[in-house]
């Protein structure tokens, strides 16, 4: 089996996305520049990025895609990113927490799940001896941090101060002991690599 591992973006401040972020503002106010990384440079809400990752940021992705089996995203994401346009970004299965298990995403490898222990035993088997990525939003993580769930955690940080929006860990009331596997610096973010003490 492989490990489960959780990444996400956050400002210096800790905010995973701005103010309002929802459909058509998936990272919220301002907070496209959280995945400059992402595309390679500048990008807005207005177009379709158009870039695509270089140097350390592109090494940083394409090792995840080379271990990864299946994702587990939550459905606020899922909204906000536009649900992706009916497509499933990653090409491998990807598990999505909801409450609203009525209706299923149209892309035939997408599944919503109603808790973390369903979507991890799915992913898990789905992976095989490969990595589940948690990929967010924040409390999908911190569910799975506080259950004891992670092997690996990423927090990529951007150089921007938000100031507002949603922080990775509000709420989460529980001590974390992590250790530092690794830090790379880009032009666009630094990329901290811990492992969960468990």
């Amino acid at each position: 089996m492989g490990k489960t591992v959780a990444a996400i973006t956050t400002s210096l401040d800790g905010y995973y996305a701005g103010p309002d972020d929802g459909p058509g503002r998936g990272l919220g106010i301002g907070g496209e520049r959280l995945h400059y990384w992402v595309f390679g440079g500048p990008w807005t809400y207005a177009a379709e990025p158009e870039g695509s990752a270089t140097g350390a940021d592109k090494d940083l992705l394409d090792a995840w895609m080379s271990s990864l089996g299946a994702v587990i995203g939550g459905r606020a994401t899922y909204e906000a990113a536009g649900r992706w346009g009916d497509t499933n970004p990653w090409g491998i299965p990807f598990f999505i927490l909801t409450h609203r298990l009525d209706e299923q995403p149209a892309a035939p490898d997408l599944s919503f799940v109603g808790s973390l222990d369903e979507a991890l035993a799915r992913a898990r088997e789905a992976a095989g001896d490969r990595d589940v990525q948690i990929m967010g939003g924040g409390d999908v993580i911190r569910q799975a941090l506080a259950a004891g769930q992670v092997d690996e955690l990423y927090v990529t940080v951007a150089p921007l101060v938000l100031g507002g929006g949603k922080r990775l860990f509000d709420g989460f009331d529980q001590t974390l002991e992590l250790e530092q596997v690794h830090a790379v610096q880009s032009g666009f973010a630094t990329h901290l690599h811990y492992g969960v003490k468990k």
